[in-house]
């Protein structure tokens, strides 16, 4: 167990776990994250040192609740004051370690438990670790009194976890007046989970009770997975001045732990099954953490999905609106009519299209101020409708986005972005996107027109009148018109064709019609793809990682293997 390749994977496995990160606050993440920092700090503090000095002493972490008596026990056993019990709670001290003076080298240095700073005398600071050297305890076992662990102060919680995520050996002290306390018995649980080497202290025990408490205790122990560790009882007893316990009532954990010591191959079977049990949980644990980076991964997916799905909708929802005959309504319509003098035009509609072509220019009456009103109104048109299918698209968004716990956390890290509707800039941009469309079909009309041999007719109507022709007949290319307006709005868009078709050819029209439409559709898809951007920008700032859960699941495959290659610790 103690081999370089179980180092080096185990190290690598560290290091992916101390790289994890779920910050979207999804159901379970924010205990995944607890473990995995709690794992991290067990290799650190832990796993790594002991399997690069598997001879250090023994290590006995003496734990418990508020006021059980973790203090007192361990200056009992040591028949001296060497950490001072807390009078009045919650008191912040610093954790005290007390070894014997030949093994001082072992617990000097960051070599056990590195996140702690060393001192020789007590100290208030809860990051330092107080040495004491004792002759009295045997070589080989060291002992530390550690923070309550249900102690209202969280940092002494936190340290507490620390201190018994670091021990070889779990002493833990509880009383027969709070025994079945839910917060020991969770530290409890997880060291059965894990299958640390632990004892139980149950102390102040009235003599009363001494043939009640303890049974039941050991069978609340058996039933959770202790029912192999040993339960020492301490009766209710007097203390002496120095406010010790009678040596008979700590006696028999003074010589378990001499036992232990004194040793060898018990106290590396001590060593080994923490040590494995350690490992193993750590291990276990890896496909729930890679599988956490995965939903954060999922989640995040999903919300881009629908933000992308929302504003495709709304770039597919012009596109279809631009050409289906539905702008060919309200003031286009009226202005267009105004343009070609709709009731002569369909009477030479009627009469005879052959004749429409040579007499175009006579019927037209396309004067240079009506087809500067057809633009604008198509100006007008067009910018309602991107303007409205961009905030529906945003609403959206919001309404998917709110119905996610993801989506929620995501919305308000927006600041004072309001994604619930368009961007503020949304709207210039609109107008200058359909200027700049319009201006370009005029540009693309006065090109073809320059090249046909009918430059007569295409000047008799200027190229206002024939770009406005085109943009009336981009609009009508799919035929959506239904029931009266098709006598309508649908004939003056077969005046627009014939319009052009006189001026161009039945074929130009075509081609000039699709290089407008597909012109007009990519300038509302880049409109979108900006609106869009400003949800994608709020999803790429959340530091989620997808590699991890890979890293992860990739060094925990590796250490479990070599775990499994059996080893003889020394």
């Amino acid at each position: 167990m103690g081999g370089e390749l179980l180092t080096a994977s185990l190290t690598r496995l560290r290091d992916a776990l101390a790289g994890v990160r779920l910050p979207l606050e999804l159901p379970g993440s924010e205990a995944t994250l607890a473990r995995t920092r709690a794992d991290v700090a067990q290799l650190d503090d832990y796993v790594l040192p002991r399997l690069a000095r598997l001879d250090a002493p023994l290590l006995a972490v003496i734990g418990g609740s508020t006021g059980a008596g973790k203090s007192t026990l361990v200056n009992s056993l040591l028949g001296r004051v060497v950490t001072t019990p807390g009078v009045i709670r919650p008191t912040t001290r610093s954790p005290v370690l007390v070894h014997h003076p030949d093994d001082a080298a072992w617990f000097g240095s960051d070599a056990i438990l590195p996140g702690l700073a060393r001192s020789a005398g007590a100290a208030t600071d809860a990051r330092t670790l107080q040495l004491v050297a004792e002759p009295t305890l045997p070589r080989g076992l060291a002992v530390l009194d550690a923070p309550d662990v249900d102690s209202v102060v969280a940092e002494n919680r936190a340290l507490a976890t620390q201190l018994l995520g670091a021990a070889d050996l779990w002493l833990f002290v509880t009383t027969a007046a709070r025994y079945a306390d839910a917060v020991p018995w969770d530290y409890l649980r997880a060291a059965a989970a894990r299958h640390a080497v632990v004892a139980v202290v149950l102390d102040r025990v009235p003599p009363a009770a001494m043939d009640e408490v303890p049974v039941h205790l050991g069978q609340m122990m058996g039933q959770r997975g202790l029912g192999r560790s040993p339960l020492f009882a301490v009766p209710e007893t007097e203390m002496d001045a120095d406010g010790l316990l009678p040596d008979a009532a700590v006696a028999p954990i003074r010589d378990w732990l001499g036992s232990l010591a004194a040793d060898a191959v018990s106290r590396n079977e001590v060593v080994q099954q923490t040590l494995a049990g350690a490992i193993g949980s750590i291990v276990a644990q890896a496909p729930a953490v890679a599988q956490a980076v995965t939903d954060q991964v999922v989640s995040l997916e999903t919300l881009r999905s629908d933000a992308e799905s929302s504003f495709a909708e709304a770039v597919r929802s012009v596109a279809v609106q631009s050409a289906d005959g539905t702008l060919l309504r309200g003031e286009v319509l009226a202005r267009w009519q105004d343009f070609v003098g709709t009731g002569e035009f369909f009477r030479a509609v009627e009469q005879k299209i052959g004749w429409l072509r040579d007499r175009l220019v006579a019927i037209v009456k396309g004067e240079p101020a009506h087809a500067e009103d057809v633009k604008l109104a198509v100006e007008s048109g067009m910018e309602v409708l991107i303007r409205e299918e961009g905030e529906a698209a945003a609403r959206r968004v919001d309404s998917a986005w709110q119905a996610h716990p993801a989506g929620r956390q995501v919305l308000a890290s927006a600041g004072a972005d309001d994604l619930s509707r368009s961007s503020s800039d949304y709207p210039a941009a609109v107008s200058r996107a359909i200027r700049e469309w319009q201006g370009d079909v005029l540009d693309l009309v006065a090109s073809e027109g320059a090249a046909k041999k009918s430059t007569a007719r295409f000047w008799a109507l200027g190229v206002n009148g024939v770009g406005v022709a085109l943009m009336i007949f981009v609009f009508s290319q799919t035929g959506g018109l239904v029931g009266a307006e098709i006598g309508v709005a649908g004939g003056t868009a077969v005046l627009a064709q014939r319009v052009l078709e006189a001026v161009f050819g039945e074929d130009a029209v075509r081609r000039l019609a699709k290089r407008a439409k597909a012109d007009l559709d990519a300038r509302v898809e880049a409109l979108m793809a900006v609106e869009l951007s400003r949800y994608l920008d709020v999803l790429d700032a959340v530091d989620v990682r997808p590699e991890q859960a890979g890293e992860v699941l990739a060094a925990a495959q590796e250490a479990g293997d070599a775990r499994l290659e059996p080893r003889e610790l020394e």
